[in-house]
């Protein structure tokens, strides 16, 4: 596509190296460059394996890691645990959170940490929900995931 412009611009003019300069100094023009993954953690697996053990260090219970590769595009994996109380599944995510940048994983969002019922962090390939025990019984996000697509739309 650069070549056209650069033909349709002049031709006989030779203005490829100009037109990809301008298009690397202008964001708007080039794909941006997604890293789900930073150089510490090479695979989804030691992705997960990382969350689970960023929960464990503050003491998060229940954690469950769910393969949803066969049922979602959004996600490979979910990582549901429970925390005691609000301040808890607050500080469970926020943990997740930091550990995540200090090894240079891409974190997308973080949602529900005011409220701190159920905060959901989303690394990618891997998606974190830290919820408290009414929230979770609630939801039953594990149930609702384990189904497969024709147990969901019958039941």
């Amino acid at each position: 596509m650069v070549a056209e412009v650069c033909i349709r611009l002049h031709p006989g003019r030779r203005y490829l190296s100009v037109v990809r300069q301008y298009g690397r100094l202008r964001p708007c023009y080039t794909r941006p460059q997604r890293k789900h993954i930073g150089p510490i953690l090479k695979k989804e697996q030691a992705l997960v394996d990382f969350v689970v053990d960023k929960i464990e260090d503050l003491k998060g219970r229940d954690i469950s890691v769910l393969d949803v590769r066969e049922k979602s595009t959004v996600t490979d994996y979910l990582v549901v645990c429970s925390g005691n109380s609000k301040r808890h599944v607050q500080s469970i995510a926020q943990n997740v959170n930091i550990e995540a940048k200090q090894a240079e994983v891409e974190i997308l969002g973080i949602e529900g940490q005011v409220e701190g019922e159920w905060v959901l962090v989303d690394l990618g390939n891997v998606v974190v929900h830290v919820m408290q025990d009414q929230t979770r019984d609630f939801y039953q996000l594990e149930k609702l995931w384990s189904q497969g697509p024709s147990e969901s739309a019958a039941g």
